[in-house]
């Protein structure tokens, strides 16, 4: 919303000052458990790790997944707050993009459940044949 306000200085000029409402938004820290915490902590380290065995430098590595050193940090870090799709951009920079796929492949508990809720065949009880009857005799 925009004010107006108009002052008089010594001279007898009217000033008009427009003042404005100005939202700064920040960045709210990604809340985790502490076991998440310390995966992607981990994480960041592996890929810290991956870089530095490959001898790469952050620059190397920023200019080939086309982010900036700050973000590169953040990763390395494991910033929750980083997109995920800048972390598939250093694993595919480290060569380490087949290993995305593993994640979540095998689903225990998943399989496991959806095998409970699955219908269980049930068959009618056989009905018995009269007592002086034989298969072959009608």
């Amino acid at each position: 919303m925009l004010l107006n306000r108009i002052n008089r200085n010594y001279n007898s000029q009217i000033i008009i000052i427009m003042s404005v409402n100005i939202i700064v938004m920040t960045s709210r820290a990604t809340p985790l458990y502490p076991a998440s915490a310390k995966e992607m902590d981990a994480l960041g380290q592996r890929l810290r790790d991956a870089r530095l065995r490959r001898r790469f430098s952050m620059e190397t590595v920023c200019a080939r997944a086309n982010l900036s050193r700050p973000t590169l940090y953040k990763i390395e870090n494991g910033d929750p707050s980083v997109a995920i799709g800048f972390y598939v951009q250093v694993l595919c920079v480290l060569g380490l993009l087949a290993d995305l796929s593993l994640i979540a492949k095998e689903d225990v508990l998943g399989r496991r459940l959806q095998d409970e809720s699955l219908p269980q065949r049930r068959r009618a009880p056989r009905k018995k044949a009269p007592a002086g009857a034989s298969d072959g005799e009608t």
